[in-house]
């Protein structure tokens, strides 16, 4: 059951990728964001009911939400444009290092332990951005830096995410998700709002049912097996994406980001590894 529920995270990531790309031949990151937020209330709205209206949703933790949201409404942003300057494969590289990032706030605001296994994780991500972008041969492309702000703004909302578990519910998170991006894109989206044709509205649509259904199966996937099944399985996003763009947009990916993600997935795997047990002391 977890493997068919990744099946379907897998499905509808690989689909939103191209989806994105489609997209921004017509439009603004603005008004794909803020139709898809629009869109993702309506598809949201049967399960808010049946969860007991807007009345569950009552948070004292606003000023949290509004932060995390803020934060991953930007990083959206730099990951749709980041879409239109460099191969999809390598966009989706650059946001596994997301875990990494991740991992370091936990340690640092979280009080999560650091353990050996995932310093080294960390330095393994380093070492394979390193890698894709190449610094030395000064030809960094803006795309890959912006994919990789893109994915250390993600490592910033995912450890938000982990301190708001804590006290709010999953339906709660997205619901607050859906309502400070929207508000946060409403004005800019009104100054570069142009009318998409039907093909791109279609595109819009598969981007809004992606975005919000995507998280429904992973969530589902955790109930079924352990992280460490589970987001192993998540990797297969690289080569899949890789290939849609080979495939669909002739991109080819070099050696070196073949070479940045291997080293960056590798980071990952030892991230998932259990720290050892606290033994403690004898009174």
């Amino acid at each position: 059951m977890a493997a068919l529920w990744m099946a379907g995270w897998l499905s509808l990531m690989l689909v939103m990728a191209i989806a994105g790309r489609e997209t921004t031949r017509e439009l603004n990151v603005f008004q794909i964001m803020e139709v898809r937020s629009l869109v993702g209330f309506v598809l949201l709205s049967p399960i808010i009911y049946r969860a007991g209206g807007l009345k569950v949703f009552k948070t004292s933790r606003l000023p949290e939400h509004v932060g995390r949201n803020l934060v991953h409404y930007v990083a959206q942003l730099g990951w749709f444009f980041a879409l239109t300057l460099i191969p999809i494969g390598q966009v989706v590289a650059i946001e596994f290092t997301m875990p990494i990032w991740t991992a370091i706030l936990a340690a640092s605001f979280l009080s999560e332990r650091m353990t050996p296994w995932k310093i080294a994780a960390i330095v393994l991500g380093l070492v394979g951005v390193i890698v894709i972008v190449r610094p030395a041969t000064g030809e960094i492309n803006l795309g890959q830096l912006i994919a990789l702000g893109a994915a250390m703004g993600f490592g910033v909302s995912m450890a938000l995410v982990k301190s708001l578990t804590r006290t709010e519910s999953a339906l709660s998170i997205l619901f607050w998700m859906l309502v400070v991006q929207s508000a946060a894109g409403f004005i800019p989206t009104l100054f570069v709002w142009t009318w998409p044709s039907v093909y791109v509205w279609a595109w819009v649509g598969v981007i809004a049912v992606c975005g919000t259904f995507s998280h429904y199966c992973l969530a589902s996937a955790m109930r079924y097996a352990d992280a460490t099944i589970v987001v192993p399985m998540d990797f297969l996003r690289v080569p899949l994406t890789a290939t849609a763009g080979w495939l669909l947009y002739s991109e080819r990916l070099d050696a070196w980001t073949v070479l940045g993600a291997v080293l960056i997935l590798g980071g990952n795997l030892l991230n998932l590894k259990p720290a050892s047990p606290v033994v403690a002391r004898a009174q």
